[in-house]
């Protein structure tokens, strides 16, 4: 693809928004919104790796902190999204708990590992499988849309749990940081520009009169 043809070359930003394409000769916010304008996000990588390690950490509290206790003349008893995989697999319950174990633990983190690719890859200068890096990106943001499916599971969880009439049911530890792993990887996903996949293929070209610091802000971004 030659340089030429690229939006940057030709000064033009898409509005991250509402989608205007507009020039960033002509305007500094979109006409359409007022919202800024931008080549690439600005500070992309450095957003997406702060929320991505900060879900990180809070991967492992979310599955071994109890999400569940349960009250009862019996006695408390605490479940994790884990037990609560293994009392609906014993329960003769095998294929909620594959979308229980699946949603819940397998699916937050393959979001994890395939956006800390992505970024290495950039950070690498990669130029290997470009498109196929870019749909690994738009299948995240598919994901990324049905992400709160992770807390709905976990609420059909309990419910079916068996429970005497007299037991009390309130949410433990875990929910706020499981809670907190969807949202930061969201947010995460939300934060990386894929477009910086293809600035190694096609370097990032900023016209002639915008200012040397902002290429370098617009490249780094």
């Amino acid at each position: 693809m030659s340089r030429r043809h690229t939006a940057a070359s030709q000064g033009l930003a898409v509005c991250e928004v509402c989608g205007q394409l507009a020039s960033l000769e002509q305007h500094e916010h979109c006409p359409r919104c007022q919202a800024p304008l931008h080549l690439r996000k600005p500070d992309s990588l450095a957003r997406t790796w702060a929320l991505m390690l900060a879900a990180y950490v809070l991967y492992l509290p979310a599955n071994l902190l109890p999400i569940m206790e349960t009250r009862s003349p019996f006695g408390t008893q605490h479940d994790t999204i884990m037990s609560g995989v293994v009392v609906l697999w014993d329960t003769g319950s095998w294929e909620l708990a594959l979308v229980v174990f699946c949603a819940s633990i397998v699916l937050p983190m393959l979001k994890l590992f395939s956006l800390t690719y992505l970024l290495l890859s950039v950070h690498r200068g990669s130029h290997r499988n470009t498109r196929q890096r870019a749909r690994l990106y738009r299948l995240l943001e598919l994901i990324g849309r049905w992400s709160m499916l992770d807390v709905y599971v976990v609420t059909l969880l309990v419910a079916l749990v068996q429970v005497q009439s007299l037991a009390i049911i309130s949410p433990g530890p875990g929910v706020v940081a499981f809670g907190a792993v969807v949202v930061l990887s969201m947010l995460a996903t939300m934060a990386f520009d894929p477009r910086l996949i293809w600035d190694r293929a096609v370097p990032l070209t900023v016209p002639p009169d915008t200012s040397a610091a902002s290429a370098e802000e617009h490249r780094h971004a």
